[in-house]
């Protein structure tokens, strides 16, 4: 832990020794009134450059964040931030920001990730995602004010997403070529699954709604995270990287009950539109979009940026696709191409 003012811990020592930005952000918080005096300890990891702190005075905690310019823009985090409060979620306050810098102090969310309660406590399963889903469903309805401030998730970016995996998971970390046929089937597979999507009704989208994102809160459940990437898009997308989460599996009847929950509380304009069998196919095919890119940014996490903790959730990320894939013909070339050639490999490469 290191300290803002007073003597360096030899965590402090060593960052200002190895690590400019770190430097620089200890002398940011010398200024934070009521902080000068605060203990600083590592909060966070990110799969992006950010990175994160949990700042002590006293029985008071901030969270400061460190987003490197030019890696990372702190702009989008801003507002967002501001989106979810004005709609009564419960997204960080950003107390300080100093942009050009990429520093920001938040407000703190706590410990008490998602994850962790699911994984130590699966009892409470229905209670957290009762409680996420009904957040999810107030995001849509009360994001529609700030659906024209958002990128759109447009046919380039859904395509360019898939890619990863093609190009990232598949070519990069696991040697396979595609035939020309292969490529043919591939295209066409993504014709389908970007058809699905941008079939459906357009929402507010967090895009990185999952159980590592999601903090259990002692009022308005959940705290909700890395929201910075939010665009206009498909309203399924949300509530499959909720349920078919890429770091944690339920059972496909509870996840298939939970979905319908969803669909129950949707505006009845919506489910007067969509039936319940094209919801369920819109929410399918719209994890298998998610999934594909999920692993591939896996894989590029690893070679790219140096980071292979995420590679053990790949095999469970895939496998989604292969079970959702087999149900619908247009798209099991994917179930094949990941059964027959990417689990063996993946398998090969991590004994």
């Amino acid at each position: 832990m290191a300290h803002i003012n007073g003597q360096d811990s030899p965590i402090n020592t060593a960052n200002r020794d190895n690590d400019p930005r770190f430097t620089a952000l200890v002398a940011w918080l010398k200024h934070v009134p009521g902080f000068s005096a605060a203990a600083l300890a590592p909060a966070s990891g990110d799969a992006s450059f950010r990175r994160y702190f949990r700042l002590q005075s006293g029985q008071q905690t901030r969270i400061v964040m460190d987003a490197p310019p030019p890696q990372e823009d702190c702009v989008p985090f801003v507002e967002i931030a501001a989106f979810l409060r004005d709609m009564g979620l419960n997204g960080p306050e950003v107390l300080q920001a100093d942009i050009e810098q990429g520093f920001l102090l938040l407000s703190d969310l706590g410990q008490r990730q998602y994850l962790g309660e699911l994984t130590a406590r699966p009892a409470v399963a229905g209670k957290l995602y009762r409680d996420a889903i009904n957040a999810l469903i107030k995001m849509q309805h009360e994001g529609r004010r700030f659906q024209d401030k958002l990128p759109i998730y447009d046919e380039p970016l859904l395509r360019k997403e898939m890619s990863l995996f093609h190009d990232w998971l598949c070519e990069r970390h696991l040697g396979i070529e595609f035939s020309s046929d292969d490529e043919r089937q591939w295209s066409e597979c993504c014709a389908v699954l970007v058809g699905s999507a941008l079939a459906q009704p357009a929402v507010f989208v967090h895009r990185d709604y999952h159980s590592r994102n999601l903090m259990l809160t002692a009022e308005n459940n959940p705290g909700i995270l890395d929201f910075q990437d939010a665009v206009l898009g498909p309203f399924t997308y949300d509530l499959v990287s909720l349920l078919r989460d890429c770091y944690i599996r339920w059972p496909e009847d509870q996840v298939h009950a939970w979905a319908l929950e969803f669909y129950g509380v949707l505006d009845g304009s919506i489910r007067a539109a969509i039936e319940r069998e094209t919801f369920l196919r819109f929410f399918d095919l719209m994890g298998v979009q998610r999934h594909l890119k999920a692993a591939g940014i896996f894989a590029r996490l690893l070679h790219r940026d140096g980071k292979p903790g995420y590679m053990g959730d790949v095999p469970r990320t895939l496998q989604y696709v292969v079970d959702v894939s087999l149900r619908y013909p247009e798209i099991r070339f994917l179930a094949k191409l990941i059964e027959q050639r990417c689990m063996p490999l993946l398998l090969a490469s991590a004994s």
